[in-house]
């Protein structure tokens, strides 16, 4: 893979999200849904947005054990359908062949919060 430019790596938007919800996906043994807490929504700031995405990591990773979790996510990614369910993002992750390890900033941060 070659490199990618500065003015295309802006283009990603990398936010923080707080996983609210987490639930395993009939007849997938490594997907997850997630639903996920990314801020306040629109000029009120009162309510937050909220997404869902599906993530491969359920063979290391239990629904109970993410919720409550903060997570990076990819915000701008194009909505995708999964086993029939949409995803609106992805979350990062490193992986190898025995371990997955999500990503996620070293102190708590507000949902939403952008990476730079």
């Amino acid at each position: 893979m070659g490199n990618i430019s500065i003015d295309a790596f802006r283009e990603i938007d990398l936010r923080v999200a707080k996983i609210t919800a987490a639930e395993k996906i009939e007849g997938a043994d490594k997907l997850l849904k997630l639903q996920l807490d990314l801020g306040p929504s629109g000029d009120s700031g009162e309510a937050t947005e909220q997404r869902q995405i599906v993530s491969g990591i359920a063979e290391k990773y239990s629904p109970e054990e993410l919720i409550g979790r903060e997570i990076i996510v990819v915000y701008n990614l194009e909505p995708r359908m999964l086993r029939g369910v949409e995803s609106q993002g992805m979350l990062l992750a490193a992986s190898g062949d025995d371990f997955i390890a999500l990503l996620a900033p070293d102190r708590e941060v507000p949902p939403g919060t952008k990476i730079h």
